[in-house]
């Protein structure tokens, strides 16, 4: 009888850990902002997703933080009951990729021809904290999976998909935020998905461990302003929609940093100099005060650039 109570209290006791450990889980709610009638933004639990309604089903354009990938998935039920086609991933980061995992397995996940290995080594910023249980968990999401979530199809410069209404185009210009950052285009919604190389306004992450560069980011935003047309809204990584306007002077807001570091190091000031003294011009009215690490990080990109 006494052991019969102890293993009844053991399993009572161990199913009351597993309610407290799911209680302290932060609920995963996605905020859900509508574009147009058949393109929707959902915010929160990584970068911004879009969700693009097509005739045939549905395109994802980049997947969250681990374990959203569900999330997103029933939210996209609560609109449509058109199943997920295709992912589009903007660039590796793992919390834009890492929900991958959880879409069904015959989803096609389309990146930029670089991303693809960047994505199999999976290599965080060296301004991502370790200790970020997001950061860690997307380094082994895919090995986890036995690569599933990986890259299904890629393309280099340009390649659009489906036609008409339906249509997406997918355009590279360059390095910036990593060395395979992919713009998407809904031409007919005239919106255009950037991703983390115009993730808002503030001084981007140079990810030079995935090919990011400080030198190139300037002209890259540049060509793309410059290139695409007939653009009302741009989605951001990780903010507020943006206009071409937002993009070109964010175009012009790099170059003045890259400027202004290459004349500190043509000064033979150090990195820690430059970083300390550099402050967001006040014609950038509305840009984020930068994170010390990041402004660091930064510059000391640019000077090994600058060898």
């Amino acid at each position: 009888m006494r052991r019969g109570v102890a293993l009844a209290t053991l399993l009572f006791a161990g199913a009351l850990s597993i309610t407290i450990r799911a209680a302290q889980q932060p609920a995963r709610v996605i905020e859900v902002e509508k574009l147009r009638d058949n393109l929707y933004m959902f915010r929160d639990g990584g970068g911004n997703t879009a969700v693009f309604v097509r005739s045939n089903g549905v395109v994802v354009v980049d997947s969250k933080n681990p374990g959203w990938g569900q999330s997103i998935l029933d939210k996209i039920k609560e609109l449509t009951n058109k199943p997920v086609m295709t992912i589009i991933n903007t660039h590796t980061h793992f919390d834009h990729v890492s929900g991958n995992v959880e879409f069904p397995a015959n989803v096609e996940i389309i990146v930029q021809e670089n991303t693809r290995p960047n994505m199999q080594n999976m290599k965080l910023p060296t301004s991502v904290d370790m200790q970020n249980a997001d950061a860690a968990k997307g380094l082994t999401v895919f090995k986890e999976s036995n690569g599933k979530g990986l890259p299904t199809k890629t393309f280099k410069d340009k390649m659009s998909i489906g036609s008409g209404a339906d249509q997406i185009d997918l355009y590279y210009f360059g390095p910036g935020h990593t060395n395979g950052d992919a713009w998407v285009v809904f031409p007919a919604l005239r919106v255009m998905h950037a991703g983390d190389i115009f993730s808002g306004k503030n001084i981007p992450l140079l990810d030079a461990s995935n090919g990011g560069s400080g030198l190139m980011i300037g002209d890259t935003l540049g060509k793309a302003a410059d290139t695409v047309k007939d653009i009302d809204t741009i989605i951001s990584g990780h903010s507020t929609t943006m206009t071409m306007n937002d993009l070109r002077e964010y175009a012009a807001f790099n170059r003045e940093f890259l400027a202004a570091v290459r004349d500190g190091k043509r000064s033979g000031k150090s990195v820690d100099d430059v970083a300390t003294a550099w402050k967001i011009p006040a014609k950038y009215a509305g840009y984020a005060t930068p994170q010390p690490a990041r402004l660091k990080s930064n510059v000391q990109v640019i000077y090994n650039e600058l060898k």
